[in-house]
C-alpha cells in the first residue's frame, strides 16, 4: 500500500520558499513544490501569477475571517481542496475553465460539514461600530 506513496519523486516534497509582495509588504511563503505546482495551475486557470492568486486569497480570508491565521496551511488546504473537488466532478478537469466562472454554491452544494462552512461569504467578519 505504501509504495504508492512512499514512490513520490524527492523534488516534489521539497520545500521551497518564495519571496513575495502582499500590498507592498515583503514576506516569503515556504511550500513544498508540489503545492506550488498547484497554486500555478490554480492561478492560470484565470490568467493570474501565483502571486497574484496568493494575494487574493488573502485579501478574501481576511475579509471573511477577519484575520489570516496559520496562511501557509491554508494555502495548502486550498490546494487538497482544489483537486478534491476535481476529482469529485465539482471543478471541471479542464483548465482552461476558469475557477472565477464557476457557481461556488454549486460547487460546494452537498459537501460534508467538515469540509464546508456554510455561513455566506463576508458574514464572519466582525461589523464595525
Amino acid at each position: 500500500m505504501c509504495e504508492i506513496f512512499i514512490r513520490a519523486s524527492e523534488q516534489s516534497y521539497a520545500p521551497e520558499a518564495r519571496s513575495l509582495r502582499l500590498h507592498g509588504v515583503a514576506t516569503s511563503l515556504r511550500l513544498e513544490q508540489l503545492f506550488w505546482q498547484v497554486l500555478e495551475e490554480i492561478a492560470g486557470r484565470d490568467g493570474m501569477r501565483v502571486t497574484q492568486l496568493i494575494e487574493r486569497l488573502y485579501d478574501e480570508l481576511i475579509e471573511y475571517r477577519g484575520e489570516a491565521a496559520n496562511f501557509t496551511s491554508f494555502l495548502r488546504v486550498c490546494c487538497l481542496r482544489y483537486q478534491l473537488l476535481q476529482a469529485e466532478g465539482r471543478i471541471p478537469l479542464d483548465a482552461g475553465v476558469p475557477i472565477g466562472s464557476l457557481n461556488a454554491q454549486a460547487v460546494l452544494e452537498g459537501l460534508p460539514s467538515s469540509l464546508y462552512d456554510a455561513q455566506p461569504l463576508r458574514s464572519k467578519r466582525p461589523v464595525a461600530a
